[in-house]
């Protein structure tokens, strides 16, 4: 059966991709990941040395996280290009822990030609808390027709599609986390009552760093 194909035609801005569980990380996986990457730092894989330095185990490299998602993003552009993929590390991967990949479309356009979307990427443990986020940009054929002219050296088909952007806060974790409401720590947007004087309120409890909020969501 051929590979499925994904075309810019066929996607919306909001769209989610298929999320995408990974096998607990176990110390065999570290271990055959840094084989393969030549990555020895021994608090990936000697567990006495990760705990003289304080880690209460080995724990995973980040890269090794960077490689799930980027399996992710792999798994549901087939026959799009990836033009740019970064990400940033939130929290520990510890042995035992199970990775949940998720992403969603944010951006589309297209002009001359060529067609883009941008998406919006993170991973979760199993207890539903951020453990990475980042983004990427993959270039599709804007449809069938499209991808059968260009490989027979015609013109590609030109459709000039406005940028359509998706201006919605990161999807709540498993946990439950949700955006600051209006007025809330961590809001940006402007209010009615912003220049009226307000007494001062009791500063909010901390959040803890692996659950996503608005402000981190916008680039």
């Amino acid at each position: 059966m051929p590979a499925r194909k994904l075309y810019f035609e066929s996607i919306r801005v909001g769209d989610e991709l298929p999320a995408l569980a990974k096998a607990p990380v176990d110390r065999v996986q570290l271990s055959r990941y840094a084989g393969a990457s030549g990555d020895y730092n021994p608090v990936h894989v000697d567990e006495v040395y990760a705990k003289s330095v304080g880690m209460p185990s080995v724990y995973a490299p980040g890269m090794l996280v960077m490689g799930m998602l980027g399996q992710l993003i792999s798994d549901w552009a087939r026959g799009g290009q990836m033009r740019r993929y970064n990400v940033r590390f939130i929290k520990m991967v510890w042995p035992g822990d199970t990775v949940v990949c998720k992403g969603r479309v944010s951006d589309r356009h297209g002009t001359g030609g060529r067609y883009f979307v941008e998406i919006d990427l993170w991973a979760e443990n199993q207890r539903g808390e951020l453990v990475m986020k980042g983004g990427s940009q993959i270039q599709l054929f804007y449809s069938l027709e499209d991808e059968n002219r260009q490989r027979s050296g015609q013109a590609p088909i030109v459709v000039e599609v406005p940028r359509e952007s998706l201006s919605t806060a990161a999807p709540a974790t498993a946990s439950g986390a949700t955006a600051p409401e209006e007025g809330e720590e961590g809001d940006e947007r402007p209010t009615g009552a912003s220049s009226k004087k307000t007494a001062p309120r009791e500063k909010p409890a901390a959040k803890t760093a692996s659950l996503p909020t608005a402000k981190k969501a916008k680039k």
